[in-house]
């Protein structure tokens, strides 16, 4: 508590620049933690539906069912995926599928239905990407540009320490102390705020890698269960 009461009081009787540079840490601090708590509850979230819609895909085998579930679970990028992906597999039995006959121009359909269905997915993961990755670069910002500014704030509170020097006429500890300890609380400000930013960029990058690996699978396995509800229509000709 004692410390605490410390630190504000140096803050206070800091100068204006070095009071500026610990406001626009406070901001960056405070954006980069409300940033952490939104993308850790939304990761979570995503990770878990998206654990549960891949169990009832496999256990169900029933595309149906699966696109029920997918509107439920709306937190998960591999159900939103899914939906995309089924929505183009309506569209291409609703524009000829089963009720054509097996000729080349029915099978030329399908082939180009599944085409669209192919950049559907393309699109929906880049999509999905894009959403994960929304925001997470403030934190890189944070993590290296807080840091200098503490630095700043630092040198800048050195300077006028020097400058206090030489208009008392003495060097003695109590005229020097208190103005580096105030510009030092600027460099441990910017370390405070780098350090949990730099920890939390690294922590989602790595989970944005890991959910766009099953999205990438899981389009790939949807692919071949329409594969082979199309293709079979070519070995019986």
């Amino acid at each position: 508590m004692a410390n605490s009461l410390d630190i504000l009081h140096i803050v206070a009787g800091a100068g204006y620049m070095v009071q500026l540079v610990l406001l626009l840490l406070l901001f960056f601090s405070l954006t980069s933690w409300t940033i952490i708590l939104i993308k850790f509850l939304y990761m979570r979230r995503a990770f878990r539906q998206s654990e549960a819609f891949t169990n009832i895909f496999w256990e169900s085998r029933d595309l149906s069912l699966a696109y029920k579930e997918a509107s439920l679970l709306d937190g998960s990028p591999i159900a939103r995926l899914f939906s995309i992906g089924y929505s183009e597999l309506k569209k291409l039995r609703q524009s000829g599928g089963k009720s054509l006959p097996d000729d080349d121009d029915s099978l030329n359909e399908k082939f180009t239905g599944l085409d669209n269905v192919k950049r559907s997915l393309r699109r929906a993961i880049t999509t999905e990407t894009t959403r994960m990755t929304q925001m997470i670069p403030f934190l890189a910002t944070a993590g290296n540009t807080t840091p200098f500014i503490g630095l700043f704030g630092t040198v800048w509170g050195i300077m006028e320490s020097f400058r206090s020097i030489g208009l008392s006429g003495t060097a003695s500890l109590a005229v020097v102390a208190p103005g580096i300890s105030e510009a030092l609380v600027a460099t441990a400000a910017g370390l405070a705020v780098a350090i949990p930013a730099v920890i939390a960029f690294n922590y989602f990058v790595q989970r944005v890698r890991v959910m766009e690996s099953e999205l990438q699978i899981f389009a790939a396995d949807f692919l071949n269960i329409i594969e082979m509800d199309i293709l079979p229509a070519k070995g019986k000709r």
